[in-house]
């Protein structure tokens, strides 16, 4: 069965069914669901009081935090689970970049939704049945694109699992079947670019038409995606999803650098984050979600940490889904103060990924002293002193503040195929005993 098409999806239609899956949800998680049963009847709510997702506001919002204090208080899984553990499926969970991994499960009928979600992307950006898909990704505990995988499999695409090879053994893997469509994060699809031309492989040759990234805010950095497509030759499609929230959003082909939540399956608000209030459309905020079809293992109104700018205009695509302009434009737990200016890495990457010459950086920010420092370290490709001067020119100018940049020797800066970990923090010391 092909995935609905959902550009005849009128915004009140999209509304009704937004609502109904809504109630339907609610009335199969309580009292089942041990979490949010208890996190209602604390807030003093009753779910009957729920009819659309207008009245979600009266519903208390769900944090990272909370999910993993559930998941340390009642381990290994905690209570966020709406059917007894014999029925779940799938066990996977987040990275764990930010600190202790969340461990999220899957009923059949949860990760069937997902692929769903994941089929319907599909069909927005013009993946085809007869399109071979390369994924090269571990394949590790993280849901990453393990969802995608089998989708593709589902509507009957050639799939091709890449873990557990070098980058050269991948790209002769991809090279050979002729894959037409990556799906990996913007990190690594530079990586895989930056070895193809250290072993004269011309990738803009190949058979890759397009690529799909997500993991990182790079697909919808303009310096970034231009970069990668400078080096596969091919169109990029920026995603975002997270393992206990499940596939959100896609980059149209009509309008790049923005993503279109699928909100068939979702409700999406945009809040400040200091106040919670709602942002209007425009503004920078916090993106809070609610799955609609997950029901084994539901967040909502869930605090992504993401920050985006909702754009309500009609797209050319014809969806009607709310789109964020820019896709993820930062994290709330990201942003740097430096001498007066707030900015997120995002901006810093935009400017760094605009040199040709800077293969790869890490960013150390120093706040042990008195004043917060940046200092840069950058593989360059082109005489060290020039590459170098011109990039805290480019910093200072852009960014107002003032970055040591300095070079370092080529491929000494780590790689990776999942998320980077680029900003490194030096805190401030607590007190000594």
């Amino acid at each position: 069965m092909s995935p609905p098409d959902d550009t005849s999806l009128t915004r009140p239609r999209l509304e009704q069914v937004q609502a109904d899956r809504l109630r339907a949800l609610l009335a199969e998680i309580v009292p089942t669901n041990r979490f949010y049963a208890e996190k209602f009847a604390r807030a003093g709510v009753d779910i009957l009081d729920v009819w659309s997702s207008a009245d979600l506001p009266r519903l208390p919002f769900t944090t990272k935090t909370e999910l993993l204090a559930d998941q340390e208080a009642h381990p290994p899984y905690g209570t966020v689970l709406t059917y007894p553990r014999e029925r779940y499926r799938r066990v996977h969970q987040t990275s764990g970049t930010s600190g202790q991994p969340l461990r999220w499960l899957d009923t059949a009928e949860s990760w069937d939704a997902m692929l769903g979600v994941w089929e319907a992307m599909f069909r927005i950006v013009g993946v085809r049945a007869n399109d071979r898909l390369f994924f090269p990704f571990s394949f590790g505990p993280f849901l990453g694109f393990w969802t995608a995988f089998e989708a593709a499999g589902r509507l009957g695409m050639m799939c091709l699992p890449a873990g557990g090879m070098s980058s050269m053994a991948r790209l002769r893997y991809l090279l050979d079947h002729e894959a037409t469509v990556v799906l990996c994060t913007p990190t690594y699809a530079l990586r895989l670019a930056e070895t193809a031309k250290q072993e004269g492989v011309d990738l803009a040759a190949s058979a890759v038409r397009a690529l799909i990234v997500a993991g990182e805010p790079g697909g919808s950095i303009p310096a970034t995606r231009q970069r990668i497509e400078a080096g596969w030759g091919a169109r990029v499609f920026d995603h975002h999803g997270l393992t206990e929230v499940g596939p959100v959003g896609i980059e149209c082909p009509d309008r790049p650098g923005g993503l279109h939540v699928i909100e068939r399956d979702y409700v999406a608000e945009v809040i400040d984050p200091a106040t919670t209030q709602p942002t209007p459309p425009g503004q920078i905020g916090e993106l809070v979600l609610t799955n609609l079809g997950r029901r084994g293992s539901p967040v909502i109104r869930y605090r992504t940490g993401d920050l985006v700018r909702a754009d309500m205009n009609p797209c050319p695509c014809g969806l009607p889904y709310i789109r964020l302009e820019g896709g993820i434009l930062g994290r709330t737990d990201d942003m740097i103060l430096l001498r007066g200016n707030n900015f997120y890495p995002s901006a810093l990457e935009a400017v760094l990924h605009r040199f040709p010459e800077v293969a790869e950086y890490r960013v150390e920010v120093d706040q042990s002293g008195a004043l917060a420092e940046l200092r840069i370290e950058v593989e360059v490709t082109e005489a060290v002193g020039s590459a170098t001067e011109k990039i805290a020119r480019a910093i200072r100018d852009e960014l107002f503040f003032r970055a040591e940049v300095k070079s370092v020797p080529p491929g000494s800066l780590p790689r990776s195929e999942m998320k980077s970990k680029r900003i490194h923090r030096k805190a401030t010391p607590g007190p000594q005993p």
